[in-house]
């Protein structure tokens, strides 16, 4: 039997404008994720795989166990939060990735954290 694991990623991104500094082209975003559980059982969010891209094309990945240090259960109905953030290069750029989840018999599933820009409010953004 295959059971369909109901978990849905919200993410809401941040710039963070004191702690950048476009002289030396370096910009930071933070970004607060909400992870519900809208599924019947109890899951635990075991690794994170991200993949971040600046505007020129640059790309690199974090992968690693947990989220900010913490490998959460959410309860039936619950969600976990929680905040967190990436340097770029440039001014603008995006990210995606997903979270390795295991059910509470033991099965492991993907969730897919969708994609999201990262971009200077206000500011006109050049696409390539």
């Amino acid at each position: 039997m295959i059971k369909n694991y109901k978990v849905s990623v919200m993410v809401e991104p941040f710039y963070l404008e004191d702690h950048s500094d476009p002289m030396e082209d370096s910009y930071l975003w933070a970004y607060k994720v909400k992870i519900k559980n809208h599924g019947c059982e109890k899951v635990k969010l075991i690794s994170r795989h991200w993949k971040i891209f600046d505007s020129n094309g640059n790309f690199k990945e974090v992968k690693g166990m947990g989220v900010v240090g913490e490998q959460p259960t959410i309860e039936p109905g619950d969600e976990f939060e929680y905040t967190s953030g990436t340097p770029l290069k440039t001014s603008s750029g995006m990210m995606h990735g997903s979270y390795q989840m295991q059910s509470y018999d033991g099965k492991e599933f993907e969730v897919t954290i969708p994609a999201f820009s990262l971009d200077i409010p206000n500011k006109q953004n050049k696409l390539n």
